[in-house]
């Protein structure tokens, strides 16, 4: 996919939500935010019948989740045999078209993600048993190519361990803008995070990448972010220390507004790139009980019910 020209990521928004300018539209959407965020995360469950056809009604659930908590959460029938079609034709369904493509990935842009052992793959925590801490997907994009919407569906539970916790990206917002808005302006410098470049790996190898954490497209809230200090490497700058700072405490648990989600058979997530960790997990292969997570990764956000998403190359940076 072309990438989009570079635009100045020096200022937030002048005007709208996220602009720190427009404080009457922020107060506004915070109201909305707040008064619609599900009080809990079975809230945001929807069954699904056929996961390669979701009715008109399912679809409206997951959209109408996904607009109060950037997030749903589906059940299939675990009885059904996955397929991997089943779960491109519902993305598409979603607004879901444009795979960001993964070298590792080379069923049509889909990762299976398990503990994996003496190919290389294990020095990558996801193809690892070990916990994750919070990060959204792609943090090491550029933003022409960002990954602004994602679906993880588990194929088979570990024998324990492995749950998710999800945070909407904007719950996070709404904690640092009330706190301290400046933190905030800081966080939408286009020079605030650099992802070093790796050299681990042939296959994946890229230079590094530098950009803001928060940003907008389609007047919509993106985040990028990793909390794990290997990979990421701050502005040096007494702004950026104190809201980075910041930053690390609210992730610190217990984390406001984060949800707990242990994924059975059949069971998946779709979101727009929300914040998420993954608990360490134990695999027990002699009973046939191992982790396998289908991971696919996408330009666009989750379709609103009637709205066609925009593509990447459309959104403003």
């Amino acid at each position: 996919m072309p990438e989009s020209p570079a635009r100045d990521l020096q200022t937030p928004p002048s005007a709208g939500p996220f602009s720190l300018d427009d404080e009457p539209a922020y107060r506004r959407w915070r109201a909305r935010k707040l008064g619609r965020f599900p009080a809990s995360v079975e809230a945001l469950w929807v069954s699904v019948a056929r996961l390669g056809r979701p009715s008109e009604a399912e679809r409206s659930a997951i959209a109408g989740a996904c607009r109060r908590a950037n997030f749903a959460l589906y059940r299939t029938d675990p009885r059904a045999p996955p397929a991997m079609d089943d779960l491109r034709a519902f993305a598409g369904a979603l607004g879901l078209r444009s795979l960001d493509l993964h070298p590792w990935a080379p069923q049509g842009g889909i990762a299976a993600l398990r503990r994996e052992d003496g190919n290389g793959r294990g020095e990558y925590i996801p193809y690892t048993d070990r916990a994750m801490r919070w990060h959204t997907d792609g943090y090491y994009n550029t933003q022409a190519t960002a990954v602004r919407g994602v679906i993880m569906h588990c194929v088979s539970p570990a024998a324990s361990g492995g749950a998710n916790w999800l945070l909407d990206p904007e719950m996070l917002y709404i904690a640092l803008r009330d706190i301290d808005p400046a933190c905030i302006e800081t966080l939408m410098q286009p020079d605030v995070m650099t992802i070093p470049e790796n050299t681990l790996s042939p296959e994946l190898r890229r230079p590094a990448v530098t950009g803001p954490v928060f940003s907008v497209c389609d007047d919509a809230l993106h985040m990028r972010y990793t909390a794990r200090t290997r990979s990421i490497r701050w502005k040096q700058d007494t702004a950026t220390r104190k809201a980075v700072a910041l930053l690390d405490r609210l992730l610190t648990p217990p984390v406001a507004h984060a949800f707990r989600v242990g994924l059975a058979a059949g069971e998946g997530i779709i979101c727009n790139n929300v914040l998420h960790e993954r608990e360490a997990f134990r695999d027990d292969p002699i009973n046939g009980r191992e982790r396998l997570l289908w991971r696919a990764r996408y330009r666009e956000r989750v379709a609103d019910k009637g709205a066609e998403p925009l593509a990447a190359s459309q959104c403003a940076t």
